[in-house]
């Protein structure tokens, strides 16, 4: 296991009184929802970033509200630290606790409590999956826009925390576009309600500030977001090209000339190979980058957009352009896409990285990407939103290998490096967590996080709330 990021050193007093601790959360949750027991915390120690792992206290799985505020207003009274966990599918290690925390699971709570049509909006737990949404009002020609590739087991608590986006975001948006309110449980177990069904809630926009927050703020137990009308129609179309820089320049161009397709997903041939080699979805194998780009509308608005991205792929050499003929084409087309990291786990550990960069960058920056993993003797596949600029290198290595998880790790942290020189960012939609937190001095100056800090400081003044992420940990003493 790879040590080279720092976490805050457990107290010593909280973790000498973990028989008290435990016996104290078993009166404010039912027995089965309280885990305590060395072999049943093991799962809960990491999440979808494997490389650390740390065994917490002990873990509650409340299943209301109340329950989560009085397990709250318990910790603040007697400063233990507090990591909440969705499905623990956090890239960044968002959901990692440590020695001395509680783990506060929101996956027992599970119950979509109102669909309103009328309103274009509906209310579920946060422990409700993404995909659960969609399902749940499809029949009704309804859908939650935000679609993570995780969407079949992550959160919507988990997705708020991470503000997170998915391939059809560049038409409608991430989670904080598709978000009108929240229940949120305050550190010292408060319950304050954030917007509501409208669309514009008066005040600060507190919300925005809570959507992409990491836990930190507080504790999301409900959320109020958008449903959107299905489309007409959707098509997906791949387009296969002789290069990365190729396919980049054409994203750039595309997006460029006004056009703004629902999805444009890229893929390198490293990540074609491992995608097709699961999915049999059909993708070109004889090319070094592929396109996946979604239109939507009526058959007219779909055939004339198709004609114009079509037009500017040209340009581009694009040496393939297959639409989908059926709706199980489509299927796969997608399940390829959204099984690129699973697919991938099948042939190789990896770091999966998520910075965003301006379009026009893209493809200097996929070729200085293969640059940095070629000095550190690494292979990289790159898969991404495309359209949106949002990066998702997955770098390969052997997790066992202390020296080819060290070369992983700097090799991915010059990539995000790559990304804010670029004019971009280092987070795009999984969160700092505990992966990015030692390079926000890189994106920010002192001033800036010291600002931050404070905001965080204001809700939680003794940072328990997910402590040894996010910021970077000797700058605290200064919020």
């Amino acid at each position: 296991m790879s040590e080279a990021i720092q976490f805050l050193e457990p107290n010593a007093a909280i973790m000498s009184r973990r028989k008290e601790i435990v016996a104290d959360l078993a009166e404010l949750v039912p027995a089965e929802r309280l885990v305590h027991e060395p072999i049943e915390l093991v799962p809960f120690e990491t999440d979808g970033f494997l490389a650390y792992r740390r065994r917490p206290l002990a873990v509650v799985l409340p299943e209301t509200t109340a329950q989560v505020a009085a397990i709250m207003k318990y910790c603040h009274k007697y400063s233990i630290p507090v990591v909440p966990r969705g499905a623990g599918t956090s890239l960044s290690g968002g959901a990692i606790p440590q020695e001395d925390a509680i783990v506060l699971g929101l996956s027992a709570m599970t119950k979509i409590l109102d669909v309103d049509y009328a309103n274009r909006c509906a209310t579920v737990q946060a422990g409700v999956t993404n995909l659960s949404i969609s399902d749940a009002v499809g029949g009704d020609g309804f859908f939650y826009a935000p679609d993570p590739s995780s969407q079949l087991a992550c959160t919507i608590g988990g997705n708020i925390g991470m503000n997170s986006g998915g391939a059809h975001c560049l038409k409608y948006g991430v989670t904080t576009n598709n978000l009108l309110g929240v229940k949120m449980v305050l550190v010292d177990g408060t319950v304050i309600e954030l917007g509501g069904k409208a669309l514009d809630a008066s005040g600060y926009d507190l919300l925005g500030l809570v959507c992409g927050s990491e836990g930190q703020l507080g504790i999301i137990t409900e959320a109020t977001v958008r449903l959107i009308a299905k489309p007409e129609g959707a098509r997906p179309v791949l387009f296969g090209f002789d290069s990365a820089e190729a396919a980049g320049s054409c994203v750039a161009d595309v997006i460029g000339a006004g056009i703004v397709p629902v999805a444009i997903e890229f893929m390198d041939k490293q990540a074609i190979e491992i995608c097709e080699a699961f999915a049999h979805a059909g993708y070109p194998l004889d090319a070094e980058a592929l396109l996946i780009i979604e239109v939507e509308g009526s058959e007219a608005e779909m055939e004339a957009m198709l004609a114009s991205i079509v037009e500017i792929a040209k340009r581009h050499d694009v040496k393939t352009v297959r639409e989908s003929q059926s709706a199980m084409e489509s299927a796969l087309i997608w399940k390829g896409r959204k099984s690129a990291f699973g697919a991938t786990g099948r042939i190789a550990d990896y770091i999966c990285m998520d910075g965003t960069v301006p379009l026009s960058q893209l493809a200097y920056v996929l070729k200085k990407t293969s640059e940095i993993t070629d000095r550190y003797g690494l292979r990289v596949a790159n898969v991404f939103h495309a359209g949106d600029g949002n990066m998702h290198p997955l770098i390969l290595y052997n997790i066992n290998d202390p020296e080819d998880a060290a070369k992983a790790e700097a090799a991915g942290m010059e990539i995000l490096k790559l990304c804010v020189d670029a004019g971009g960012c280092l987070t795009g939609e999984h969160g700092v967590g505990i992966e990015k937190r030692d390079l926000m001095r890189h994106q920010y100056a002192e001033a800036d996080l010291a600002q931050q800090m404070a905001v965080r400081a204001a809700f939680d003044a003794d940072w328990i709330l997910n402590p040894s992420k996010v910021f970077p940990l000797d700058g605290r003493s200064a919020a």
